[in-house]
């Protein structure tokens, strides 16, 4: 009987699944068990061919070579980790494997990193799937007891393939085509584009915005107020006179309380997270980005094994799940901080299962995200892991608990013929909002508003002297540009920018990429210039506005993407044959060349974006990834000479900002020419921690540079801990 490979997505997952299997031998990109070798892709390590080798002809951009449709789209390595690729080669097509199993993640891209490996090695041995929610010790044994044939997710796979495809379609045609048009680097995307809209429509909203004054006139009822309204029950007043003799004519007048009006109200808990709910809400109360939110989550999965897995869609259970519920809170019942609520739902009646819980209907891949049920240790995590797992824990808690309860009190007052309200607000029951106050930080904050005054007992017939009338001016205010919170939900609900009834209706369950992808179209259009951040605003860029003047409806349009996103999971569904999807994107790619060959160029971007660069052209080294062109710089960015030609290399001045490293022309230099600058100063952005770390160029052959050999500065700390000896001497 031979042996099994396990293929994961990472080292640190395929070091969790040995460890779980009983596995402690190392070998080269690998680790060996009599019955298991278990490996690993470093994320993706095979990608689809670039144009020029398809043919040399497409190596120079040209109209004339547009559009690019290749009959069958090939595969290539990633040349900076073709190493472990080749590992993974030998190994699936040795002799003493007999099967496969597929461990990388959970989901459509990690079904694509696996296919596309599988593929490339030419690999015919049979594969199953390791389907897993979480990286507990239990939930790898459980996995692997309950493997599943790979042809099972078939149709996922054919969905990542269209998406993959799609998106190396429409980027690599309009990108060379709308570049050509305009005579400079225009990046453009299935995704990216209609998001980008997004922030320009709402920009143009803003700027468009006529600010109006208005008053209203309040008045002080001795402990209360009210507010003058007309027959509509408006407060607002648009004569500043009008409101000035409102204010005369009342002021040290009685009011008759004419009408009181309480009604009930409650607001249910909220339910459990799905990714892009729990990104919205770290923006809110935290500040960070979507790209920090899903980071920290991933490492909460896989390294620190406290939730469940992060990339879902779903903010329901599943039938079979309320078993590890319950053990889930009885775990974080153990914990002090917990424990005031936890406690009380594992008595016989506590854990009550509402439709807004558990739905088999609306689980998908995954479930929503919970906390696991290991045993909790929280001391080790940093702020941001444990600010985003108290998030998922206290949520986890609060779907159990009651509706907040609230009394809205209405009073209507008459004086002098003129009419007021009071309104005033009573909580009845704090529910579940009263575990998200005491166990969450960085609450967010809300408004206060006339509403929550608390008023006294009032009935019709009373009367109450307006001790004090006046004038309070005020203005309209402009839309609120878009954050990364309201951003994120725009993309999820890109189907409410349509107009057509029937098309909104179709595409409620569609949107603007995918729960996993939405932070990195973020980043990228912050990358490529096209918005930025100002606060937690994200705001578009001159050249960002320029781009969507530029390119046609139909690529700005979310309405465009969210149908193919609802394509794509339709071929997941097996509702819609892959075939047909992609003949409408190689349709669509046609007509964005012509519509870019025949577009006029009045339109000038910013010369910044036009120039090579801003000293003469001066060559810094010769490029890294295509090894042809020269690194030139310009105000933001190196790049490469060679960009017209398909060269992607660029690095940009502020990408290690977080680190406090401000890239300059002499360290560019450098690392072109040794591949390495070592003993660089650095401090850690999640713990402040200050040392010294080397700068290499990243494996992927992206451009990005990253950091390795961090070491803390030990003179710091002996310094501080001599410091402190010496004051308790």
């Amino acid at each position: 009987m031979g042996r099994i490979l396990v293929v994961a997505e990472k080292p640190s997952v395929a070091r969790d699944i040995a460890k779980t299997l009983g596995i402690t031998q190392k070998g080269e990109g690998c680790l060996m068990g009599e019955r298991y070798v278990v490996s690993w892709a470093i994320g993706h390590l095979v990608t689809l061919a670039e144009p020029e080798e398809y043919n040399e002809k497409f190596k120079k951009w040209s109209f004339a070579s547009l559009p690019i449709l290749p009959e069958k789209m090939e595969l290539k390595a990633i040349k900076n980790t073709r190493t472990q690729l080749k590992i993974l080669h030998q190994w699936m097509n040795n002799k003493e494997i007999d099967s496969i199993v597929c461990a990388t993640d959970s989901g459509r891209e990690g079904e694509l990193i696996f296919r596309y490996i599988y593929n490339i090695t030419k690999c015919k041995k049979p594969f199953q799937r390791l389907w897993i929610s979480s990286m507990t010790e239990q939930a790898i044994k459980d996995g692997f007891a309950n493997l599943k044939d790979g042809a099972a997710y078939d149709l996922l796979y054919h969905s990542a393939k269209c998406r993959s495809e799609a998106d190396w379609l429409v980027g690599m045609n309009a990108t060379r085509a709308y570049t050509l048009r305009y005579d400079v680097l225009l990046s453009i995307g299935r995704v990216q584009t209609p998001t980008l809209a997004l922030i320009v429509e709402k920009q143009k909203e803003i700027d468009a915005f006529v600010t109006k004054p208005y008053f209203e006139v309040q008045g002080d009822f001795g402990g209360f107020y009210g507010f003058w309204i007309d027959d509509e029950a408006d407060t607002k007043i648009e004569n500043e006179e009008k409101a000035t003799v409102i204010t005369q004519k009342v002021e040290g007048q009685n009011a008759v309380v004419t009408k009181v009006e309480k009604e009930e109200k409650r607001i249910l808990p909220a339910q459990l997270y799905d990714l892009t709910e729990l990104q919205r809400e770290c923006n809110r109360r935290f500040g960070y980005s979507a790209k920090k939110t899903l980071d920290t989550a991933q490492g909460l999965y896989e390294k620190r094994k406290l939730i469940t897995y992060p990339r879902t869609d779903s903010r329901y259970l599943s039938e079979d799940m309320k078993g590890k519920v319950q053990s889930t809170m009885k775990r974080l019942a153990e914990l002090e901080s917990f424990q005031e609520f936890a406690k009380p739902l594992l008595t016989d009646n506590g854990l009550s299962f509402s439709k807004r819980i558990i739905d088999n209907t609306k689980v998908t891949d995954h479930h929503a995200i919970i906390p696991t049920d290991v045993r909790l240790r929280l001391d080790s995590l940093t702020q941001e892991e444990l600010n985003v797992f108290l998030l998922v824990a206290s949520r986890f808690i609060s779907v159990f608990y009651p509706n907040y309860r609230y009394e809205v009190t209405k009073a209507f007052f008459s004086c002098e013929d003129e009419r007021f309200l009071s309104k005033g607000t009573v909580v009845l029951q704090e529910g579940w909002q009263e575990i998200e106050k005491k166990l969450i930080p960085g609450k967010e904050k809300k408004e206060k508003t006339n509403d929550e005054q608390k008023l006294p007992p009032l009935s019709e017939g009373e009367v109450y002297l307006i001790l004090e009338a006046k004038v309070l001016k005020k203005k309209t205010t402009p839309p609120k540009p878009y954050t990364e919170s309201s951003l994120l939900s725009a993309m999820e609900n890109a189907g409410r920018f349509v107009e057509d009834e029937t098309l909104k209706e179709q595409m409620k369950d569609s949107g603007l990429g995918t729960p996993a992808t939405r932070a990195a179209i973020i980043e990228r259009l912050l990358a490529v210039g096209y918005i930025t951040r100002k606060g937690k605003n994200l705001i578009p860029t001159e050249k960002g506005k320029q781009l969507i003047q530029v390119v046609p409806e139909a690529l700005r349009s979310p309405q465009t993407t969210a149908k193919w996103e609802k394509g794509l999971s339709s071929i997941a569904k097996g509702k819609m044959e892959e075939q047909r999807f992609m003949e409408s994107i190689k349709r669509y790619v046609s007509f964005l060349v012509e519509d870019a060959a025949r577009r006029k160029t009045e339109v000038v971007f910013p010369e910044e974006e036009k120039k090579g660069s801003r000293k003469g052209g001066k060559t810094l080294g010769k490029c890294p990834v295509c090894k042809d062109g020269d690194v030139l710089e310009n105000r933001k960015a190196f790049f490469c000479s060679k960009w017209k030609t398909g060269c992607k290399f660029t690095v940009w001045k502020d990408s290690l900002s977080p680190y406090g490293i401000a890239l300059t022309e002499k360290m560019m230099q450098q690392l072109l020419k040794d591949g390495k600058i070592p003993d660089v100063s650095v401090a850690l952005p999640q713990t402040g921690d200050k040392g010294k770390a080397a700068l290499i160029f990243s494996a992927d052959g992206k451009g990005r540079i990253e950091l390795m050999d961090f070491t803390r500065n030990l003179k710091i700390e002996e310094n501080i801990t001599q410091a402190n000896e010496g004051e308790n001497k």
